[in-house]
């Protein structure tokens, strides 16, 4: 299992913009050092929180202060854009990062984007799916693609660039419509599931399953191989030593944050939403977050795990629900106490511990009689000097 964080990103319009978008990319160089595999970047256009309006501008600049993280578009809006021009620079970009791009393309999630430049909300699955088949069209690179829809036209249209690396990762983004998947299944892509934990703890429903058992049934039947490896999984999550201390950290900016995902997606918290410790009961009674300890966070990645019957990467949702140095703080200590878990990094070290105190103390003892043998061999060695003198 890898690890990563994704960024819509959620900022409070009442701060500036310049060091929000600063701390965005120090986040990034941030997981990068404490050894994270991805970082994803958001487009949005609206609402003035989401402040991202192109991931790429965004992973250009985080390549620079980055090493080997693998930097996605969490997601590119294809209905946004011409297809022949996003892919273009798409390209461009994987080069610029030496092969570390993830393709993440969604159809966007903020109705004020589309209705912003004349495009119908209720249209933008239909104009992704026709982006996505032709970009895919355009990079298997056996000629010239010709296509014509409503809103873009390609006339025989080539790249002259290939990927820096092959195969080249594309990712579709899921979230509860089966549109997602689908697509994932019959263009041969990855996936990134936003919401991914939501009702978990309920039982009342398993969204990863569904996802994964449709992106498997169009795989097969376009004759694709869905590939787990390929799966990021989102889940929002802040953690600490202690449950009350992660939960009086997120009391920064859980309650602001609540609200405003409460007016832009279609989905009801039952709770007062200026009580945090009320917003904390009821994601994580419900499964959708972890506000907790690196041993909750555990528990809730193997629960995600076994339910979808594995993952390529757990995505850790950033929306700044605690101020930047408890963000850091929480990235570090999952960093330190939870990757190594599943990555079984210390477990070597831990068996190598355990056989130790299987001696029963016999090293002590050993060394301690060593070290008495030294001072005697020492003590004739100085003797024989004196008498020889």
């Amino acid at each position: 299992m890898k690890f990563g964080a994704l960024l819509f990103p959620f900022h409070h319009p009442a701060e500036d913009p310049t060091l929000q978008l600063e701390g965005d990319l120090a986040l990034a160089e941030h997981c990068d050092q404490l050894g994270y595999d991805e970082f994803w970047f958001g487009e949005h256009h609206s609402g003035g929180w989401q402040i991202i309006a192109a991931p790429e501008l965004m992973i250009a600049a985080a390549a620079q202060r980055t090493r080997r993280i693998r930097l996605g578009t969490g997601v590119s809006t294809l209905s946004y854009h011409h297809p022949f021009m996003l892919l273009d620079r798409i390209i461009q970009l994987d080069h610029l990062t030496r092969g570390r791009l993830i393709f993440g393309v969604g159809s966007g999630a903020l109705t004020l984007d589309a209705t912003m430049i004349g495009h119908d909300p209720m249209q933008a699955r239909r104009m992704m799916e026709e982006s996505l088949e032709a970009i895919t069209a355009m990079l298997r690179y056996d000629g010239p693609v010709t296509r014509k829809t409503d809103w873009f036209e390609l006339d025989n249209a080539a790249l002259h660039l290939r990927p820096y690396r092959w195969p080249f990762d594309i990712r579709v983004a899921a979230f509860k419509s089966p549109a997602g998947p689908r697509l994932a299944g019959r263009f041969g892509a990855g996936m990134v599931s936003f919401g991914a934990s939501a009702s978990l703890g309920t039982g009342s429903e398993n969204p990863l399953k569904t996802a994964a058992g449709i992106a498997e049934e169009e795989a097969k039947q376009a004759g694709h191989r869905f590939d787990r490896n390929r799966w990021s999984v989102m889940s929002l999550m802040h953690i600490a030593d202690t449950e009350e201390q992660a939960r009086a950290e997120v009391r920064y900016g859980l309650t602001a944050y609540t609200k405003y995902i409460r007016q832009i997606l279609p989905m009801n918290v039952p709770v007062d939403l200026d009580d945090p410790d009320a917003i904390v009961d009821v994601l994580t009674t419900t499964g959708t977050a972890v506000i907790g300890t690196p041993e909750q966070a555990i528990a809730h990645i193997e629960k995600m795990w076994e339910l979808s019957g594995g993952f390529g990467t757990f995505l850790i949702e950033q929306s700044d629900i605690a101020d930047p140095y408890a963000t850091r703080r929480s990235l570090e200590l999952f960093a330190r106490r939870v990757i190594p878990y599943f990555t079984a990094a210390t477990w070597p070290r831990l068996a190598a511990y355990e056989a130790e105190l299987q001696t029963d103390g016999r090293t002590r003892r050993t060394m301690a009689a060593a070290q008495a043998k030294a001072g005697v061999e020492y003590s004739h060695e100085v003797a024989g000097r004196r008498r020889a003198s």
